[in-house]
């Protein structure tokens, strides 16, 4: 976009965003003013006109949630007969998520060819993914206990799916982790048990003769990629979904739900940044990368990441990036797309975050030992799921499933997914650049003088 049209379709945005939520402010000391309507009416306007400039379905999703907003708040009665274009959306987007994790996994772990060439470099950063993945999940449950986000979104009780009340062994659990019919598991949306023979299947594909394997990893890989682009499809309805399910909500349970949905954008972005500066920074600082250098090489990738809110869009950038920082090619070109799959820390952490939320509002008291389960069970599903913008709505409808919550208020969290998205995949990019450089200094090749 020339210059000039990006300081046009900045004006636009800031005069249209001035104007709609001054109507949304003014409605407390003037609640119901139809003058407020026409203002609102003409913010939401002038922001279509700057979203004709810049075709993005991050906008777009963004618009459809405000204009979704004032259909609630102006006609109620017609917003809640709006629920099925969510619905619509909730199944288009539950049909991707089996074959979308079947794919990733088996191309993620098979993919480097035979586990034993891999050699110490695959094990190093695996061990090193799992870990930091781990106290970002961690973090992030944290974060939400500390804040309770979800704790002031009420829920019709029509729209709620009554938890199992049945009290769950740990036997059993362990039981149910196991598929005894994959093509069952998958029919139910059983996502723990799809990342279970994912795994298992892609060992053992590492372990068979090459013209064997050749094969199904070429199967796994065409269906990783036609998955991702079945996703962007669907995507392009996510504005008509976003916009009917925030019109429902709001028209069904008031204005009074945007507050929860402010508690849980500071919360993420306030534990994103503790994670940055207490996890990643630290070992930035253990691992003695020369920070000043690291910051500069990893601008880049982290903007273009934050602007297209997809770390695909970063990727060519980030290796380029970090090869020049002095990460030998090898590293590089291993390190950082295992981690496109096992290292989304921000996404992780969200995950996490947005889970727990989903059970506060839903009214739903998970004890610490149902959230360390949860955590364990993100721990699988969320690898892979890089590729596309907004995927981290796959794999937190399938845990909802998992743990019988409900998914209306997923549709919510919808509202602010896209401000939430842009930091974790900055977060993303920069996680796995650092790895890419621990890697390289744990093998004594990073080509870079040791900071004093």
């Amino acid at each position: 976009m020339p210059q000039s049209a990006t300081r046009q379709f900045k004006i636009l945005l800031a005069a249209g965003l001035f104007l709609f939520f001054a109507g949304c402010l003014l409605l407390v000391p003037f609640p119901g003013h139809k003058s407020l309507i026409a203002v609102r009416c003409l913010g939401l306007l002038i922001l279509a006109v700057a979203g004709a400039r810049n075709r993005s379905l991050t906008f777009w999703i963004f618009f459809a949630m405000l204009a979704g907003l004032e259909l609630g708040l102006d006609a109620p009665a017609f917003a809640t007969q709006l629920r099925f274009l969510s619905d619509i959306f909730l199944r288009l987007i539950k049909v991707i998520v089996a074959p979308l994790i079947l794919g990733t996994l088996i191309t993620g772990i098979a993919g480097h060819g035979d586990l034993r060439k891999v050699g110490r470099i695959g094990w190093k950063s695996l061990v090193y993914f799992e870990a930091v993945t781990t106290i970002a999940l961690f973090l992030g449950v944290a974060a939400i206990n500390l804040t309770k986000a979800g704790e002031g979104l009420v829920i019709p009780a029509s729209a709620q799916t009554p938890p199992d009340t049945a009290p769950l062994h740990w036997t059993d659990f362990v039981l149910h982790i196991f598929p005894e019919n994959i093509v069952k598991s998958v029919a139910e949306n059983q996502i723990l048990q799809v990342a279970v023979f994912a795994i298992l299947f892609a060992i053992a594909l590492t372990r068979v003769p090459e013209q064997i394997q050749k094969p199904i990893l070429n199967f796994a890989e065409s269906l990783t990629q036609v998955m991702f682009r079945f996703t962007n499809l669907v995507m392009y309805f996510a504005p008509i979904g976003v916009g009917a399910a925030m019109a429902y909500t709001v028209g069904h349970m008031g204005i009074a739900v945007l507050l929860p949905l402010g508690k849980l954008l500071f919360t993420a972005y306030g534990a994103l940044l503790t994670f940055l500066l207490c996890v990643l920074l630290p070992i930035a600082i253990l691992a003695r990368i020369p920070l000043k250098r690291f910051l500069g090489a990893v601008a880049e990738p982290a903007t273009i990441a934050f602007a297209t809110s997809t770390s695909e869009a970063a990727l060519p950038r980030a290796m380029e990036c970090m090869e020049a920082f002095g990460v030998p090619r090898r590293i590089v070109a291993f390190v950082i797309p295992a981690g496109y799959s096992f290292n989304l820390d921000g996404s992780t952490l969200y995950l996490a975050l947005a889970s727990i939320f989903v059970a506060q509002a839903a009214g739903i008291h998970m004890s610490w030992p149902q959230q360390l389960l949860m955590v364990l069970t993100l721990m699988l599903t969320s690898k892979g799921i890089a590729g596309v913008p907004r995927a981290t709505l796959l794999v937190l409808l399938a845990s909802a499933a998992s743990f019988h919550l409900p998914t209306e208020p997923i549709f919510v969290i919808l509202g602010v997914d896209a401000l939430i998205d842009m930091a974790r995949t900055s977060v993303n990019v920069t996680g796995n650049c650092l790895a890419s450089a621990v890697i390289a200094r744990w093998e004594n090749e990073l080509a870079v003088p040791t900071p004093d």
